[in-house]
């Protein structure tokens, strides 16, 4: 209840504070209280119970409050002492700020009974900020053209203190273009004020940097500083001009378009715009403008186009450099172009022979000059041709060469000259040109056809068509065009008697040789004849060469069956004993053939026999023999039918009859019975068929060997032929040819054969065996031993 009564009571206080606080503004005026501001906290203001005209302890009972706006206390109340006291320490620029004076104002509250009073507390301001300028750092632009006297505001500094303690005034730093004046706004505020005293000279001195200080009234005073950048605009009062008057280069006149000549440089000591400058060519001719480029920026000058020392050595650019305004300055390029080695020497021909005849003595093949559009050593010039040629250079006048050949040419080594004239100069690098001359080598027909064989060996097979190809033979020329044209002839045979013309035939453009008629191998063997290649030249040379036709042998010749005879007449019979041993050697069938090599190679066959298994032939040389013993049961008569074939393709064969008779013994003379004859001609058809048709095609030769061989065997002093045949004599005219019969025998046998003489178709008459000494040794043992062999042969 006690705390009840009390908030009611303190509310009351509160109303009845504001309501005597509103009258006590209306009307009463206020009590004024002073302190510098940075006093101590606790500090001595009043004393408020005098003040009051209270006495000390009757304040305190009364209850003293002291109240400000907002409820900051600056102030606190002693109640004992009634003292009023500094709560903390004041910083009047930060209570009041530029207000001047700086009053804080409070109230002074007595409860009981309920009184207050109005007062004020002014804070008096001390020196205790210095001047500060905003910007640090100032920039004027002043023209250099700006006349003494023109002013310049600058930024003023900024002091929170009041009164004497703000700023007092402005001060430069010495200079001997400007001083300063302080101004007083309207605000009372002070700003300085930069007046030029002198004429500025942006060339001389560019820009001023100088010291603004700002200073106060307090004591002692405080001052703040900032700097203060003076640019010196520029003005065009000066013409652009070139480090030199003259520029020097030197420059290769192979050097490539773009190439960096020179680069000239002026300078304007005038600054921005009126120290930009351009570059131009001056008075530049046309020649100029189309050969150099000039920069205008950098004052570079580039090559256009590529330059010549051989048409012009040296420029002379005109160079102007020009400001923004109408001030310009001039400086000339002396422009040297340097030779280099860029031309090859040039050849020019005046006169040229292009075909020289082979065989020609020293002939001119050209006649040239040369030159070089360089100068110095890059225009001395030498000249070369290969030195495996047979040709040479020779000089004449200046610069003046003669081509011509060392010795004869012959066309046949080399027809065509490819002649490389160097011509080089002494320049470095070193440069050279090369002109090719053909030279061709005329023909003279100074080589004769050169056949490529000296002999030709051609083969031709027997019975072969008429016109047939059977060779070539091939000669060359090593001339050209119609001297090296080849016409081919027959050449006249040594024998006038060879009807070479009638056998063979050359085709005169390409050599061909043909047979114009079927030629035989038993006839004729060998062919030898000339032929000759002639040039179409003027005089003509001609060249020849042997040629040898050998005829290949054809098998178209059938066995000739020698012995026994086949000639119809009555056959002749072989006596074999029949106490012969198997072996014993009963006859033997002799035959020739015509043909030779294979051909003439024969083989014997038994093809029938009467009594199979009893008799053998024996297959290489025609022999038959008993295969066993003879016994009393063997037929007394028998006959064989043997095969001559030789090794042709396809073979030919022939056929023989043998008739033999077994005998007890030879003592006996044995005549062939009558029958005999008629039991031949009851034999085997096919055998009779056979021996009818040899007979038919050679019955007048067998006749003539059957003659022959009886006149011999007669000489012999044999009265008759142990079968009974005989022998009629005749003459055998004719000439005599060797022939070698090699067959199938198992010795080497030769015949002398007799040819009728004047017979067109040359048939054999007659053929004698001459056996070699070994084939007549072993023969005559034989002979001597087996009788039978005797018999055989007629002996």
């Amino acid at each position: 209840m006690e705390a009840s009564r009390k908030l009611i009571c303190r509310q009351r206080q509160v109303l009845f504070f504001f309501f005597f606080l509103g009258l006590s503004q209306a009307g009463t005026e206020p009590r004024r209280y002073s302190v510098v501001e940075e006093t101590e906290g606790s500090s001595f203001v009043t004393s408020l119970a005098k003040d009051l005209g209270l006495e000390q302890g009757e304040l305190s009972k009364r209850g003293p409050r002291v109240i400000s706006k907002g409820n900051k206390l600056h102030l606190q109340l002693d109640q004992e002492t009634g003292d009023l006291l500094l709560n903390e320490k004041l910083d009047r620029e930060e209570l009041c700020g530029h207000t001047e004076p700086c009053v804080l104002r409070f109230q002074v509250l007595l409860e009981n009974p309920l009184e207050f009073f109005q007062a004020e507390l002014q804070v008096i301001d001390i020196n205790d900020h210095a001047p500060v300028f905003m910007d640090r750092e100032m920039l004027l632009k002043i023209s250099e053209s700006s006349p003494p006297g023109t002013a310049f505001p600058l930024k003023n500094a900024r002091d929170v203190d009041v009164g004497r303690n703000n700023i007092e005034s402005y001060i430069i730093s010495p200079n001997s273009y400007f001083r300063v004046h302080t101004r007083q706004r309207s605000d009372g505020s002070k700003y300085p004020e930069l007046v030029l005293d002198k004429v500025l000279d942006r060339e001389s001195e560019p820009e001023l940097r100088l010291t603004l200080s700002a200073q106060d009234g307090g004591s002692p005073p405080r001052s703040g500083t900032a700097q203060v950048y003076i640019e010196v605009v520029d003005i065009n009062d000066n013409a652009p001009k070139f480090e030199q008057p003259f520029y020097r280069v030197q420059i290769p006149e192979d050097s490539p378009t773009g190439f960096l000549v020179v680069t000239v440089s002026a300078t304007d000591i005038d600054i921005g715009v009126n120290g930009e400058i351009s570059y131009s060519l001056f008075q530049a001719s046309e020649e100029i403008s189309k050969t150099f480029e000039l920069n205008p920026m950098t004052g570079d000058i580039r090559l256009k186009k590529h330059l010549d020392f051989e048409t012009i050595q040296s420029y002379e650019i005109n160079i102007e450099a020009r400001d923004t305004g109408s001030l310009s300055g001039k400086c000339t390029v002396l422009t040297q172009v340097l030779d280099v080695n860029d031309n090859a020497p040039e050849v020019t021909m005046s006169a040229l022979t292009r075909q020289i005849p082979e065989n020609s003595p020293e002939t001119v093949v050209a006649v040239f000059s040369v030159s070089d559009l360089d100068s110095e050593e890059n225009g001395k010039i030498s000249c070369s041709i290969q030195d495996d040629l047979p040709f040479s250079l020779k000089s004449s006048l200046e610069n003046f060469y003669t081509l011509v050949t060392e010795k004869p040419l012959d066309r046949e080594a080399r027809a065509e000259y490819n002649i490389t004239i160097t011509v080089t100069d002494l320049g470095t690098p070193r440069l050279k040109t090369e002109h090719n001359i053909t030279v061709m080598v005329s023909d003279v027909n100074d080589n004769a056809p050169a056949f490529t064989q000296t002999s030709y060996t051609l083969f031709v097979r027997e019975n072969n068509s008429p016109a047939l190809h059977i060779g070539s033979v091939s000669a060359t020329d090593r001339d050209a065009g119609a001297n090296a044209q080849v016409t081919y002839s027959l050449l006249p045979p040594q024998d006038p008697q060879l009807p070479l013309a009638s056998l063979v035939s050359i085709n005169a453009d390409n050599g061909q040789l043909f047979a114009l008629r079927a030629l035989d191998y038993e006839a004729l063997r060998v062919l030898e004849f000339g032929v000759g290649a002639a040039d179409r030249g003027s005089p003509a040379l001609s060249s020849q060469a042997l040629v040898r036709v050998l005829v290949l042998d054809a098998n178209d010749n059938s066995p000739f069956v020698l012995y026994p005879l086949q000639n119809g007449s009555a056959p002749c019979t072989e006596l074999v004993p029949r106490a012969a041993e198997p072996g014993y050697l009963v006859s033997k069938v002799v035959a020739v053939d015509g043909d030779s090599g294979q051909n003439a190679w024969l083989s014997y066959q038994l093809l029938k026999a009467t009594e199979p298994g009893l008799f053998s032939v024996w297959a290489h040389n025609g022999e038959v023999r008993t295969a066993r013993l003879l016994s009393e049961r063997d037929a007394a008569k028998h006959r064989l039918l043997v095969l001559v074939k030789d090794n042709g393709e396809p073979p030919l064969s022939a056929s023989v009859t043998l008739h033999v008779l077994l005998v007890d013994g030879f003592s006996q003379p044995y005549l062939p019975l009558p029958e005999a004859a008629a039991d031949a001609a009851q034999a085997d058809p096919l055998t009779v068929y056979l021996v009818i048709a040899l007979a038919s095609v050679s019955s007048l030769f067998l006749f003539s060997v059957l003659a022959f061989i009886a006149v011999r065997l007669c000489r012999r002093n044999r009265a008759a032929w142990v079968g009974g045949c005989s022998v009629p004599e005749g003459h055998f005219p004719g000439h005599l040819v060797d022939v070698s019969g090699t067959g199938t025998l198992s010795q080497s046998y030769k015949y002398e054969v007799y040819l009728r003489g004047g017979s067109g178709t040359s048939e054999l008459k007659f053929l004698k065996p001459i056996v070699p000494n070994s084939v007549s040794q072993n023969s005559g043992r034989e002979m001597e031993e087996n009788p039978s062999f005797r018999n055989s042969f007629g002996i």
